[in-house]
């Protein structure tokens, strides 16, 4: 029990790799010292490495960089832990301190800082002296790795900040103790009529290779049917097709090589996606707080007034897919104009009703896009009008104050 308690504390803790780093450090400079040492200093010529004066130099300037380079990155740390804190959840701090990558990081910086001091006191003398060759090529070496993490780093935190990737972060490690403590997976799930192929891991699709689908279907001669539409998220061992017809020589491989599954949905391909962050950003600027911001939401409403009224008139997609020979081989489930419309104007509704300039401005937008839509297209127009309506005399009867008698 002790040895466990230990081992989940320095699991936990951020200090545990770079101070291993540390010790690394150290083992290089006194491992390259004594290389340079058993050739007398000549195993890398001066020419490339410079004289005592430029080492030293070369030497002070990657020790002070790479102290630098660590602050920052702690800096950073510090800075999404408290991100993190304030927009999600305190919980999931220790975690953020457990993220390997920012570590490594940490304790390359340090590393390469204590190889530079280490290897400083080694180079004696003025222009006569001599040189740890070895020992300053590997610091040069380490400079560039440094140089290649710290961008590397800057992305991976950057990706890190998302919501997605800290509710990932989460769902994955917790993925991974459900099977550590309960190994049985169960009774599987009942058998369906048609057969089924199930994902193997979770995700949300964001591209469908259709040409690839119909392709293995036609080669089976059966009819492919994709349960998640584009934009779905898709948990592991869902049912991802139903197989109509014989689907005995399919390659579930080539299935699924030809969907893309991610950690959130793309701009590459879901229109919903791009309709989803601007009601967001609307949505946020209308939230319960003492800063509202009508007018970014006046804004982005501006831009999905343009999405819709882009697709007002436009053909949409069957969803149904044929080989060369007309012969069906796929169904993919879309998205239609109502779907679009809902997804735009639904939650604005109502968190906007309470605001004159939004309620005013979405108004504008679905009477505009009644005007050029098809006419199928129009019934749901006129039912988010009304439900527009209805929401802007509630919230007035909610805000309006209550006159007393005279």
């Amino acid at each position: 029990m002790r040895l466990r308690r230990l081992l989940m504390h320095l699991g936990g803790s951020l200090w545990f790799v770079p101070v291993l780093c540390v010790i690394a450090g150290a083992a290089i400079s006194f491992g390259t010292i004594a290389l340079d040492r058993l050739s007398d200093y000549g195993a890398i010529s001066n020419d490339v490495v410079g004289d005592p004066n430029a080492a030293r130099s070369i030497l002070s300037t990657v020790a002070v960089s790479m102290v630098s380079l660590t602050a920052l990155v702690l800096t950073i740390t510090m800075v999404v832990v408290q991100l993190a804190m304030g927009q999600f959840s305190p919980r999931i701090v220790q975690r953020i301190l457990r993220d390997k990558p920012s570590q490594f990081a940490i304790g390359l910086f340090v590393a390469t800082f204590v190889h530079a001091i280490l290897a400083l006191r080694e180079v004696s003398g003025n222009e006569s002296g001599h040189v740890p060759g070895i020992a300053v090529a590997t610091a040069y070496l380490l400079v560039l790795a440094s140089i290649v993490v710290l961008v590397i780093y800057v992305q991976h935190i950057g990706q890190a900040l998302r919501v997605s990737a800290l509710v990932e972060l989460v769902g994955h490690d917790t993925r991974g103790l459900v099977d550590k403590l309960y190994p049985d997976s169960g009774t599987p799930a009942p058998a369906q009529d048609e057969t089924v192929v199930r994902a193997r891991q979770s995700g949300v699709i964001t591209a469908i290779g259709y040409d690839q689908l119909v392709a293995q279907a036609h080669r089976s001669r059966c009819i492919l049917e994709l349960v998640p539409a584009l934009g779905d998220f898709v948990p592991a061992d869902a049912p991802l097709f139903l197989v109509h017809g014989n689907g005995t020589r399919l390659d579930e491989d080539e299935l699924y090589q030809a969907l893309v599954f991610k950690l959130e949905p793309t701009l590459d391909r879901d229109v919903r996606y791009g309709l989803r962050m601007l009601v967001d950003i609307a949505e946020r600027s209308l939230s319960e707080s003492p800063f509202q911001d009508p007018t970014t939401a006046v804004q982005a409403i501006d831009r999905i007034h343009d999405i819709l009224r882009q697709l007002a008139r436009r053909p949409f997609p069957d969803g149904v897919y044929r080989d060369g020979s007309g012969e069906l081989r796929l169904v993919v489930p879309t998205h239609t104009w109502d779907d679009y419309v809902l997804l735009a104007t639904e939650e604005i509704t109502l968190a906007g009703a309470g605001s004159p300039p939004v309620a005013r401005r979405l108004e504008a937008a679905l009477i505009d896009l009644h005007g050029v839509a098809l006419p199928d297209r129009k019934p749901i127009l006129d039912r988010r009008l009304k439900a527009l309506a209805a929401a802007v005399s509630q919230a007035e009867l909610e805000t309006t104050p209550v006159l007393s008698g005279r």
